[in-house]
């Protein structure tokens, strides 16, 4: 989560929420990202898509078996539906989203029974130090 916090810290330097995420693999990081939508003019360039787009990568096969997906906030519709087409087998993330969280807070996807992947699910790892950065960055914008 160290490593998602600090992409979160690069995000927000950049002007963008500050959202982090890693992709490990064995325990490796292959893939990092942090939100950029603003800077790529581009609604997908969430911090999770990008990881997962640069582990990908980095691992020549677009389907992930065996991976973590660590990330600051509860991730959204687009972003778990990514992580179940990747095929990621366990979702780390810090805080929840009320508002737009897609795995606890509103549908449970990483976990419905009718989709072809379910992810396992740790929820609330540093959960105040990811929560403390998103409303500081919110605060400092009102």
């Amino acid at each position: 989560m160290r490593a998602a916090l600090a992409e979160a810290r690069d995000a927000e330097a950049e002007g963008e929420v500050p959202v982090g995420a890693v992709v490990l693999v064995n325990s490796k990081i292959v893939g990092r990202g942090h939100n950029q939508s603003v800077h790529l003019r581009d609604p997908t360039a969430h911090a999770e898509v990008l990881a997962l787009r640069r582990a990908a990568h980095a691992l020549g096969n677009y389907r992930l078996p065996g991976s973590v997906v660590v990330v600051t906030i509860e991730p959204c519709v687009m972003c778990v539906g990514a992580m179940i087409q990747a095929r990621v087998e366990q979702l780390v993330y810090g805080g929840p989203d009320p508002k737009a969280g897609a795995v606890d807070s509103h549908l449970g996807l990483a976990a419905a029974p009718h989709l072809n992947h379910t992810i396992d699910v740790v929820s609330g790892v540093l959960a105040r130090e990811c929560g403390d950065l998103l409303r500081a960055f919110f605060e400092s914008r009102r």
